[in-house]
């Protein structure tokens, strides 16, 4: 039995716990992701009424995240929008579809709040399935004018983005003090970090712009 509902409390630790085995030398060695779960739900951003698990037989297998995020147009008007992140699925239960249902049921939430666009980073392999697509197709750059290959853009209403240029800017929450992250791993289980090929993806993928 599947089912999707708000996070709890009760759910806090097992989060950050699925999040930091999702994550763990995916990107880099080790991993800043279950920190960044843990203090997230206190900023001002945090959107929680879009703050899900997916459980299976009453197991919390996943979670996804959301925050409060704008563009600018070139004449300085805002835009209300969201971005998400962390999203996970325990390893064990990866490649599976749970993913992709916990992030659709996201949508249809989001919707219903009013929300219309969402920007994230992520891997396109990953999300296009989900209907994202480039930041470039829908002129979403960042504040420097780039559009990053791994910035991708989910209209959740059609043609929320008019053509316009617009700059986006992502919450504050995703700044994390890494020493503090540090600190925060080390009164865990110890893992082993180590460097893997995902991590050269994830290089590419974050440091690759279109033009």
């Amino acid at each position: 039995m599947i089912q999707i509902r708000n996070e709890e409390e009760r759910d806090f630790k097992r989060v950050e716990e699925i999040t930091r085995a999702a994550f763990w030398n995916l990107y880099v060695p080790g991993c800043d992701e279950h920190y960044l779960t843990h203090i997230m739900r206190s900023h001002e951003d945090f959107v929680r009424e879009l703050d899900f698990v997916i459980e299976i037989d009453g197991q919390v297998i996943g979670s996804i995240m959301y925050t409060k995020a704008k563009l600018v147009d070139e004449l300085g008007k805002e835009k209300d929008i969201l971005t998400f992140g962390p999203v996970c699925i325990s390893p064990e239960y990866q490649r599976k579809g749970y993913g992709k249902k916990l992030i659709e049921h996201s949508f249809d939430k989001a919707a219903a709040l009013g929300y219309d666009v969402i920007v994230i980073f992520g891997d396109p392999g990953n999300y296009v399935s989900c209907g994202f697509q480039s930041c470039k197709k829908h002129n979403v750059c960042t504040a420097e004018g780039t559009y990053p290959a791994a910035m991708l853009v989910k209209e959740l209403q059609t043609r929320a983005l008019d053509g316009r240029k617009w700059i986006y800017h992502q919450s504050s929450a995703y700044e994390i003090d890494l020493e503090e992250a540090q600190r925060f791993d080390a009164g865990l289980e110890k893992w082993e970090k180590r460097h893997q090929a995902s991590q050269e993806a994830f290089y590419i993928h974050s440091h690759a712009i279109l033009q």
